[in-house]
């Protein structure tokens, strides 16, 4: 994809974009726990202008590498370096250039679907939050959810409403567990466009997925990891070991939204 030459970027985008070098930098990166590896050694790297969807089979660490990515998750071995820095979620440096969705994301009972993204653009100071919050709904097309509680929507409209939580603000990297959960064909089609549109204007994507839709649209590297216990091989477009289009790994069938 063509990132832009003279983009005007937010406060916190431009608190962490003059770092030079690589998106993403690993070196034997891997988790384990109890004498169990959850991620095998994994060597990634990723420059700035490149896009990376990871694949892998259920249970080959994918989660488990986006948890050390976000900062959510120590390595047990191997370095790491995200946007520069070695990933801690609880670095407000450090969560001002990262931001992602890995599981759920807390919902409160208390709050409507846009009181949910304004408190999110306040946080991070955008200048009308309930404007960003009522674009955000609008780009994803669920902004007639506006006034329902989160416990009243669907599965396919609760991701949908995660996802807007997080892209509401901004951020430097765009890190998503198979953002493709429990969304139908046409949604999917809407989520890929959207990225697509943050990748241009400057955002780095790091996602986990098993839609070919996703990968072929969205990869520009590729990262294959193979079962725990076994090596882990990354795989970018560059080289022909493992081609974009044949990520053909069966998809849950989403429910309805």
């Amino acid at each position: 994809m063509t990132r832009p030459t003279g983009s005007d970027p937010t406060d916190s985008q431009s608190r962490t974009s003059a770092a030079p070098g690589l998106e993403i930098n690993a070196e034997g990166l891997g988790v384990s726990s109890g004498g169990f590896a959850l991620l095998s050694p994994t060597d990634i790297t990723l420059a700035a202008d490149r896009n990376l969807v990871i694949g892998g089979d259920n249970g080959s660490g994918k989660t488990t590498l986006l948890s050390v990515l976000t900062g959510l998750l120590a390595p047990t071995q191997g370095t790491v370096s995200v946007c520069g820095q070695t990933p801690d979620d609880r670095r407000p440096d450090f969560r001002a250039a990262v931001t992602g969705l890995i599981g759920r994301a807390p919902i409160s009972r208390e709050l409507t679907v846009a009181e949910h993204l304004q408190a999110i653009a306040m946080s991070w100071s955008l200048a009308v939050p309930q404007t960003a919050a009522l674009h955000q709904l609008e780009e994803l097309e669920i902004d007639f959810l506006a006034d329902r509680f989160g416990h009243e929507l669907s599965s396919g409209q609760t991701q949908l409403m995660q996802l807007a939580m997080v892209l509401v603000r901004p951020a430097r990297m765009l890190i998503l567990d198979e953002p493709e959960q429990r969304l139908d064909s046409t949604r999917l089609d809407l989520l890929i466009a959207v990225l697509e549109k943050r990748a241009e204007n400057g955002t780095t994507l790091v996602l986990a997925s098993h839609s070919p839709r996703v990968i072929d649209r969205l990869g520009d590297d590729h990262l294959h990891l193979a079962h725990r216990g076994a090596d882990a091989t990354q795989v970018s477009d560059q080289i022909d070991i493992v081609e974009k289009s044949a990520a053909d790994d069966p998809q849950d069938e989403p429910e309805p939204s």
